[in-house]
């Protein structure tokens, strides 16, 4: 099996992802799209993750290459590929199905809870009642249509959605490990970083108590582990 990622920065890893990917026997490849590198050809991949990124959805002129990734993302869902989508990777699967990315009514950065919402499905992946998890974005997104709405935030309504039964977006780091932490940060402006009602200081950020950060890797190893057993069909 083939989990192929696409990477929009040097300090977008897949963080937690890795080591569950490894877990399950995964041969795990990556598009660097910053540095031109070239997409591979869909018929290899078994599951696509999409990393985030600073840039916005709709950066096409200074970023031209999301262009083709856009059309590869798309293609992907079309052929009925397991995809994940995390940050800028969920923006740019709504918009790659047809709805608007736009700025967020505030900057959420830091450790917040999300909510599962009631949605009334019993045929999609279902979150627990609340989890605190890392938030890092200024932008959002309209949901797809025909996707079902999995969780929300007091400070961002769409964090996480599911489209059929293989497509899942996060707006939320789900896959935060203490480095991958310690990387946006040090990635990041000090001015950026100054305390709001939504966004929390580089000590808070990397201050996370170890039980909260497990249950986020917990959560993002289902959310994978229901996507892998839809690529295998069970």
């Amino acid at each position: 099996m083939r989990a192929h990622y696409l990477q929009h920065a040097d300090f977008e890893r897949l963080g937690s992802i890795r080591p569950w990917l490894e877990s399950r026997g995964y041969h795990i490849t990556c598009t660097r799209l910053h540095l031109d590198e070239e997409l591979p050809p869909l018929g290899d991949i078994d599951l696509l993750v999409i990393m985030g990124g600073v840039m916005s959805v709709n950066d096409e002129q200074e970023h031209p290459w999301l262009v083709p990734e856009k059309a590869f993302i798309r293609s992907a869902i079309d052929h009925g590929l397991p995809v994940l989508g995390v940050c800028l990777g969920a923006q740019l699967i709504a918009n790659v199905m047809g709805s608007r990315v736009m700025p967020n009514s505030v900057r959420e950065i830091g450790w917040f809870p999300i909510q599962a919402t009631d949605h009334g499905r019993s045929d999609v992946f279902r979150f627990p009642a609340q989890t605190k998890v890392l938030h890092w974005h200024g932008e959002t997104f309209e949901l797809p249509v025909g996707a079902v709405l999995l969780a929300s935030s007091p400070a961002c309504d769409h964090q996480a959605f599911q489209l059929g039964d293989r497509v899942i977006g996060l707006q939320c780091h789900l896959e935060s490990t203490p480095a991958q932490v310690k990387a946006f940060v040090e990635a990041t402006p000090a001015a950026e970083l100054e305390p709001e009602e939504w966004v929390q200081s580089a000590e808070r950020l990397l201050s996370i108590p170890e039980d909260e950060l497990e249950q986020a890797t917990v959560l993002m190893g289902e959310v994978l582990e229901y996507l892998h057993q839809k690529r295998s069909g069970t």
